[in-house]
């Protein structure tokens, strides 16, 4: 390897992106709330952004004023583009337009007194309807043992094993671990006294340190069945868990309709007893298209622009082009351009995903009329074409995105989905397939179901043809035990 100091010329052919261009593409990747987002923090930091109030429609018609017929537009008139490479011209002419219609552009101050009030108690009354922090396990835990009254080395403990229980209420780690390698017995004895007492606790089954002991806690002396479902659980989980049950029969004597009923018994216990204190709610999905079905029977797209203002450049921050010290002017001449830019973002982003909304409601009409179940095979390289951008920016608009539909919300991306080709020819979309194959298996013989080679046969006389793996992937994805599993051994005893 050569290493050497000198200057060469070369030849290399680069894609650079404006900065332009990645805003663009970043606005229009965005989902209707994080747009309002966007537009509220460029408000704050760009004073040249205001929103431009829309027309009262309640405006008595001889009050409002007639434009008269469109014209030419002259130079003035055309529409403003600020370019980074050579702004003068835009710039002169916003002076000029400042002096030719002065009662137009009228020079604007700060937002009134009323107006900040106005928003103030909008963010107060958002402030005032935020939903309250439940309570954790963690604390529900810990006033529980105010009720006791503990040694403090033993309540400190207790309140160790409390805070390391993870958010099921499942204590993941060995008291050995929990407490170091240089504690003493007398620490580890203490520890399991501890332990002992949390697991006391409500809800039954907390501080359990695998699901053996967290269904074992949950029985109490006195309840049917107590000593047979101690030792279904103690000895025969794994054997439960793979549906073993001539097995367990063997092993303890039980009939196969008693193991049933302890199963049934079983399901009544909680795997994850804290699991009810995790209230995380999720954020309500708010759509950015709506389709709509016109009298002619078409389907078509808008988007929902209501939340989202209408900005323009404050012909206040015009006006002070024409005083100032250059220092000012090359300020706010590159805040209007920032703001202009922004502004042209979110009008690329509405047409854009009005146009590619719009190819996809048009090739999945079937999917409105009929439902999920007539969804057809579709590739964004389908719609990049129909539209004339390139896939990426198909990725970007429909990221994030929700549609409100006559059937429901979808994401957007719902909409995209591959398949295969049936006997006939036909493309079947892999939603369908999931869907033929979950059919079958409901409508199986409990006492012999079929396993995966059966299902590959079962789909193949309805002319669907898939490999193996790809009903064991499907099967597993659909949560589906496999057919030892769904084996009702009832059934099987019946006969």
């Amino acid at each position: 390897m050569r290493l050497s100091l000198g200057q060469e010329m070369r030849m290399v052919q680069k894609q650079i992106l404006a900065p332009r261009m990645i805003q663009s593409m970043e606005i229009l990747q965005l989902p209707i709330q994080a747009l309002e987002e966007r537009i509220e923090q460029e408000m704050a930091e760009n004073p040249t952004l205001e929103f431009r109030e829309e027309e009262d429609p309640d405006l008595p018609v001889d009050e409002a004023v007639d434009p008269g017929p469109p014209d030419a537009p002259t130079e003035d008139e055309r529409e403003l583009v600020i370019d980074d490479r050579d702004s003068q011209k835009d710039f002169e002419r916003l002076l000029r337009m400042d002096e030719e219609w002065p009662d137009h552009f009228e020079e604007r101050t700060r937002p009134s007194r009323n107006r900040l009030d106005e928003v103030d108690e909008r963010h107060h009354d958002a402030m005032a309807n935020m939903a309250d922090r439940p309570q954790s396990l963690h604390d529900y835990l810990h006033d529980q043992l105010s009720w006791f009254e503990l040694d403090p080395k033993l309540r400190a403990m207790c309140d160790r094993i409390i805070y390391n229980l993870d958010p099921n209420g499942r204590l993941q780690s060995s008291l050995e671990d929990l407490l170091g390698a240089d504690a003493s017995a007398e620490d580890l004895e203490l520890a399991r006294q501890a332990l002992a007492l949390v697991q006391k606790l409500d809800p039954p089954g907390v501080a359990a340190r695998d699901v053996r002991e967290c269904l074992l806690l949950q029985l109490t002396p006195g309840m049917p069945h107590y000593e047979q479902l101690k030792r279904l659980i103690s000895d025969h989980l794994e054997d439960l868990e793979h549906n073993r049950l001539p097995q367990i029969a063997k092993k303890t004597g039980y009939s196969i309709p008693l193991i049933q009923e302890l199963i049934q018994q079983m399901r009544c216990l909680k795997v994850n007893p804290g699991a009810e204190f995790n209230n995380a709610t999720a954020p309500p999905v708010v759509p950015d298209i709506f389709v709509e079905q016109g009298e002619d029977g078409r389907y078509r797209v808008r988007l929902e622009d209501g939340k989202t203002p209408n900005l323009s450049i404050s012909p206040y921050y015009r006006n002070l082009l024409m005083t100032g010290d250059e220092k000012a002017r090359e300020f706010i001449k590159q805040k209007i351009n920032s703001a202009q830019w922004l502004i042209d973002a979110i009008e690329q982003r509405r047409a854009t995903l009005t146009k590619v909304a719009q190819a996809i409601m048009d090739h999945q009409t079937a999917f409105l009329e009929k439902g999920p179940e007539a969804i057809e095979p579709l590739k964004m390289q389908q719609i990049a074409d129909k539209v004339g951008v390139h896939v990426t920016t198909v990725s970007r608009a429909v990221d994030d995105k929700w549609i409100q539909t006559p059937r429901g919300i979808f994401p957007l991306k719902r909409f995209f989905c591959s398949g295969t080709v049936s006997a006939d020819g036909e493309e079947v979309t892999w939603d369908n397939v999931r869907r033929k194959l979950q059919e079958i298996i409901a409508a199986e013989d409990k006492k012999n179901p079929f396993n995966d080679d059966q299902l590959v046969e079962e789909l193949a006389k309805q002319g669907i043809k898939v490999a193996r793996r790809t009903i064991t992937k499907y099967r597993k994805a659909m949560n589906i035990p496999s057919s030892r599993e769904r084996r009702d051994w009832s059934k099987v005893q019946g006969t």
